[in-house]
């Protein structure tokens, strides 16, 4: 925005009315930076945790919330925290397999106008609740070791393409990063491989940033199987 905009934006408001829209947008920095102070600080003290993603309208009696708890169960097993997004769905049943194994389980819940509820499963020390989505997106990301992502929307979608650019752009250490669901999964890599890779959009490495299974041990074996080559190291 230039001088002259901003001036022309001005005069459509009294004196009064300009000075409380810059000190809201001044303010508004401010609360920022406390959801970052607020997760970094809960967060950092957890140790490795998996992330979770999936939709939040598959219901309890769907297979793939079974799934999901169950993989969340067996990474529990094997000594990592699990995060979600903190509401129901896919989330819940991860939250509920985390609990259900004695392990962590975090919620990051976000703050919408249909407000999203923090599902029971969360430690009631483990929840956080987000106004912005790009702070929450940060915290998903910084404090993973990995993200298992199984069938969901376009939040799901959102957070699957964020962490595979910043592995690509080299912004962050590369993590596994296992989808769950061959069937749901396959056409859109297959798009991905046919279209985007063959336009020269993407490297023949870039195709490696993902793992495709089917079943809970799938998932588990390749995050360990990850770390069987490359040393855990906290990122936080």
């Amino acid at each position: 925005m230039t001088v002259h905009d901003e001036e022309k934006i001005r005069r459509a408001f009294t004196e009064k009315d300009w000075q409380e829209i810059k000190t809201q947008d001044t303010w508004q920095i401010f609360k920022i930076m406390a959801e970052f102070v607020d997760g970094f600080e809960k967060l950092s003290k957890i140790g490795p945790c998996v992330s979770i993603f999936g939709s939040a309208r598959t219901p309890t009696e769907h297979p793939l919330y079974h799934l999901a708890e169950d993989i969340a169960f067996k990474l529990t097993s094997e000594g990592y925290g699990i995060i979600t997004g903190g509401g129901p769905g896919i989330m819940e049943a991860a939250n509920k397999g985390a609990q259900r194994a004695g392990g962590k389980s975090v919620g990051l819940n976000i703050e919408l106008p249909h407000e999203q509820y923090a599902n029971p499963f969360i430690d009631h020390d483990k929840l956080i609740t987000f106004d912005y989505f790009f702070v929450r997106k940060l915290m998903f990301i910084k404090y993973a070791q990995g993200f298992v992502v199984l069938p969901g929307g376009f939040g799901t979608l959102d957070e699957l393409f964020e962490a595979s650019t910043l592995i690509q752009t080299g912004k962050i250490a590369k993590f596994p990063i296992i989808l769950v669901g061959v069937k749901y999964w396959k056409g859109l890599f297959e798009w991905v491989n046919d279209t985007i890779f063959a336009e020269k959009n993407i490297s023949a490495e870039d195709l490696n940033l993902f793992s495709i299974v089917d079943d809970a041990d799938e998932a588990v074996n390749k995050i360990n199987e990850f770390y069987s080559k490359y040393m855990l190291k906290p990122n936080f």
